[in-house]
């Protein structure tokens, strides 16, 4: 089902609660809003959140002649989504699974899904380096242009697990976009002011230290964090904010990466 798919994009951390859903359905709200067609697949099989982040729960997948169906966000599908979250009964439920059937569950996803033509296909990965990723890797070997985008926070905790998911990317030999730093800092919706809560700069020396692009910040913005549940695109919503810039700047990115490499 892959061949139809032009360019395959990885949102990876070697952490958890970085932000890699919230980074992974904004930056296909955005390549939506720029006209165009997208897949969302979320592979966090224990913890599926793409379908609140979109405001899809209760949503679910069917069968089709050519696979499953994803479920879609617009009446023009441009948008399609699919989630082991469009399987369970209630967000509640809890998937306890041993490697194996992981594996084969994320297998199906890469392969039984009829996502027609795509332009961009996100995957939001789970933290880590373990059975979904190597699942992902085993079955993305023969995929079109496939690259990783690596998100971390401004903490040093966080900043060394990243270093584990660069090691996993040269490893299975899959290019990285770039770097996002998430939640750097804490910008104020009234004055605009943004105050670093944490600290800031590591995901940028960490790309400097690696030699791999950095795609810049996005702040702790409460005005972005009402868009989850809601599923719409900062940059429709919120035009003028830092977080619109860097997802603009990464759908103009993507865009003229995938135009001089088709």
């Amino acid at each position: 089902m892959l061949e139809s798919v032009k360019c395959i994009i990885l949102v990876l951390s070697g952490k958890g609660g970085v932000g890699k859903s919230t980074v992974s359905t904004q930056l296909a709200l955005t390549l939506k809003e720029k006209g165009f067609k997208v897949g969302l697949l979320d592979i966090d099989l224990c913890g599926p959140s793409v379908p609140y982040i979109l405001n899809l729960e209760g949503e679910s997948i069917h069968q089709g002649a050519a696979g499953w169906v994803p479920v879609y966000l617009d009446k023009e599908q441009r948008l399609g989504v699919m989630s082991i979250g469009f399987l369970l009964k209630s967000r509640n439920d809890a998937i306890v699974w041993r490697g194996p059937k992981k594996t084969a569950m994320i297998k199906q996803f890469l392969e039984d899904v009829d996502w027609q033509e795509l332009d961009f296909l996100v995957i939001d990965t789970p933290p880590g380096t373990s059975d979904e990723h190597i699942a992902v890797m085993e079955n993305l070997r023969q995929a079109p242009q496939c690259s990783a985008i690596l998100v971390t926070t401004p903490q040093e905790v966080a900043i060394e697990d990243v270093r584990k998911e660069i090691t996993f990317c040269h490893k299975t030999k899959i290019p990285i976009l770039g770097i996002i730093e998430n939640m750097s800092g804490y910008q104020c919706p009234n004055c605009n002011e943004c105050t670093n809560i944490f600290s800031s700069g590591g995901g940028k020396s960490l790309a400097e230290i690696a030699k791999i692009p950095f795609l810049g910040t996005l702040p702790i913005d409460p005005r972005v964090g009402k868009l989850a549940g809601i599923g719409i695109a900062a940059v429709k919503e919120l035009p003028d904010s830092d977080t619109s810039k860097v997802f603009n700047h990464l759908a103009t990115l993507l865009s003229t990466t995938t135009h001089n490499g088709s």
